[in-house]
């Protein structure tokens, strides 16, 4: 079996990894209050499905590396309704940042952040700007719902509530597909006040309020119509939708170092 993870690897093999041109893929989430009814490892339990499934598709045909995720994000706009573990958004972009270098004095010149939480979002973005400013590697950044949305939209995903949500139906599906014993579906209410201004406008834009920023008592939408075939499904659509990006990136990258090795000659 084809050893995909980074953190399965001795020093040397990694060193002839990143001499070899493997692209290092990092994974991103959080440990954050998630309603009533799921549990506070929800964006961890899976975006962790998501790159491990997504890697081991991609390792077939690219050569790549899953670091390990990283379950803390930024999380402060959940502290208001307890259990959140959280990095500020200043100590979060030095972490990010930090990983990165690490990855970059480690030889990598390919580093790909895939992210599962949203308040990670915007800073993963900008220290995969930064990193490709300051150093000469090749950076890709992307959320799961941003890459896998077509394909959601295919399998009528929002059928369940908000995408992606938090802590609705769409993640309460893939929780139940995942670790259905988790799911506390007693307290989960088939009744929730929405807020008709979260993503209300187009991609890239934002509105919020302050202690609402993910909904009427800490999450979007009503979980009542999730199931645990529906987020099979689901968690199916996004693998493989991630699994093409990471190659597309891959062979991007690829495809740019020989033409500037070809200009350079």
């Amino acid at each position: 079996m084809k050893m995909y993870r980074y953190h399965e690897h001795t020093r040397e093999e990694l060193t002839a990894k990143a001499e070899a041109g493997y692209m290092a893929i990092v994974p991103l989430a959080a440990t954050e209050q998630h309603g009533p009814h799921l549990p506070v490892y929800t964006d961890s339990l899976i975006c962790g499905h998501i790159a491990d499934e997504s890697a081991r598709r991609a390792a077939d045909s690219i050569p790549v590396l899953l670091c390990p995720l990283l379950p803390i994000g930024c999380s402060n706009h959940h502290h208001t309704f307890g259990g959140t573990l959280s990095f500020s958004s200043a100590t979060y972009m030095h972490m990010l940042r930090d990983i990165g270098e690490s990855l970059v004095t480690n030889g990598f010149r390919k580093i790909a952040f895939l992210n599962g939480h949203g308040g990670n979002d915007p800073i993963m973005h900008q220290t995969a700007n930064d990193l490709a400013v300051r150093y000469p590697v090749w950076t890709a950044s992307a959320s799961y719902w941003s890459i896998a949305r077509e394909a959601l939209q295919l399998e009528n995903a929002d059928e369940v509530g908000m995408l992606p949500g938090h802590a609705g139906g769409f993640e309460t599906a893939a929780i139940l597909a995942l670790r259905e014993e988790l799911v506390h579906v007693d307290r989960a209410p088939a009744q929730h006040e929405q807020r008709a201004w979260i993503h209300s406008g187009p991609p890239g834009t934002f509105i919020g309020r302050h202690r609402e920023l993910t909904g009427a008592d800490g999450y979007t939408d009503a979980p009542h119509l999730a199931t645990k075939e529906k987020g099979s499904r689901y968690l199916d659509a996004i693998t493989r939708s991630v699994s093409d990006w990471l190659i597309q990136v891959y062979r991007h990258m690829e495809s740019g170092e020989r033409s500037v090795s070809t200009d350079k000659g």
